[in-house]
């Protein structure tokens, strides 16, 4: 096989960047080491900047989500009894949006298909090959029990933190920063309408708490437990008298509904650099974790792919690869930005294990969010996404 770009996984980092590519007439050929049964049905988050939304309209591939989204045009804050709300359309101009990932992944699916565009799912025994070297990149993958190899131009890794790409890059090349946090969400999805019509974060003795929602029907909540928790000792009441625990408050009540999906999710940051080595260009969580607090796995990997198609796209039209060599050095300006604010809000909001001290300088930093219009400003313009950076 011989196309332009191969692309590992497809995810939304890989139909992304296939479909921005094929709509400049570049080919490229995806290569998914799951079913597509398996991909279409991963739940992943599904909170969308403004950016990644304008994004996916221009790319054409949006009508499913213009129908279906919740438009959120703020979060509440709650802490100290009371629940603060940052209304970050009014100070941006700019909404955030509530898609899941997964009906994403099945609309690029679907219009990739539509325009026959090679996508295969189920490849076992990818390798990545002469991405470095003076010789052209492939790829040699195992499909239907036969090898296979395909030839390109470069190869874009988007095959996930724990894909072949990033390890095939030779020892001594990147450098990995990682942090770990001293604990884990408990999430659950439950079939009951919000009670709430903007996500609430909550600061509470007892640790941090989420409530968000995937539609109009199906809630989905968070709880701060320690990194090593075992799920088999939350049953659903405890999870739910925990939850009316950390939301509590006058006036306000929090609607329980059947849990129908529950498990722990591991907090960290991760980021290497740089995100390209010769003609592999890594993109999404192949080069970089973020923790959710703020929202931006899924909108880092749409602006890792933007950047790189409009690079790859100057290198075919112009000869220059002026651009593809400055992926990383722009790509990772946002990525750093993201790091930092996500880092921000999981501080911000979370039991972090302190002393009396630092509890108390916890507490002053989300008093200076509710009293300062400048650090409310700061919040919301991070929160539903940088323009341009």
């Amino acid at each position: 096989m011989r196309t332009q770009v191969g692309i590992v996984g497809a995810g939304p980092a890989g139909l992304i960047l296939a479909h921005l590519l094929h709509q400049q007439g570049i080919e490229s050929v995806i290569l998914e080491d799951r079913s597509r049964d398996y991909v279409e049905h991963r739940v992943r988050a599904g909170l969308l900047e403004q950016g990644t939304v304008d994004l996916l309209s221009d790319m054409g591939v949006a009508e499913r989500l213009h129908r279906e989204a919740l438009e959120h045009r703020g979060i509440y804050l709650q802490f100290g009894g009371r629940r603060e709300y940052i209304p970050a359309r009014e100070i941006t101009g700019r909404s955030i949006w509530i898609y899941g990932q997964q009906e994403i992944v099945k609309d690029l699916i679907a219009a990739r298909l539509e325009y026959d565009g090679p996508l295969l799912f189920e490849v076992d025994e990818v390798s990545v090959h002469d991405f470095d070297s003076d010789g052209e990149p492939y790829v040699e993958f195992t499909h239907d029990g036969e090898r296979r190899r395909l030839d390109c131009d470069v190869i874009a890794g988007c095959d996930g933190f724990h894909g072949v790409c990033r390890p095939a890059i030779p020892d001594g090349i990147l450098t990995l920063h990682e942090r770990e946090y001293p604990f884990a969400w408990l999430g659950i999805l439950a079939e009951v309408a919000p009670s709430t019509d903007e996500l609430i974060y909550a600061h509470h003795p007892n640790g941090f708490a989420l409530h968000s929602m995937r539609s109009p029907t199906i809630s989905r909540l968070y709880l701060q437990v320690p990194p090593d928790e075992d799920i088999d000792n939350w049953s659903d009441e405890r999870i739910w008298d925990e939850l009316q625990t950390r939301f509590a408050l006058e006036g306000w009540t929090l609607e329980q509904g059947p849990v129908i999906e529950k498990g722990i999710t591991p907090m960290r940051s991760f980021v290497c650099e740089p995100m390209q080595c010769g003609r592999l260009y890594l993109a999404g969580d192949a080069a970089h974790i973020v923790p959710p607090t703020g929202a931006k796995g899924l909108n880092l990997a749409a602006q890792d792919v933007r950047v790189l198609a409009a690079a790859l796209v100057d290198w075919y039209r112009t000869g220059s690869a002026a651009k593809l060599d400055a992926y990383s050095e722009t790509a990772l300006r946002r990525v750093w930005r993201v790091q930092d604010f996500s880092n921000y809000m999981t501080t911000l909001l979370h039991r972090l294990g302190q002393d009396p001290f630092d509890d108390r300088l916890q507490q002053a930093r989300l008093e200076y969010v509710r009293r300062s219009d400048a650090a409310a400003h700061s919040l919301a313009e991070n929160y539903v996404g940088l323009a341009d950076y």
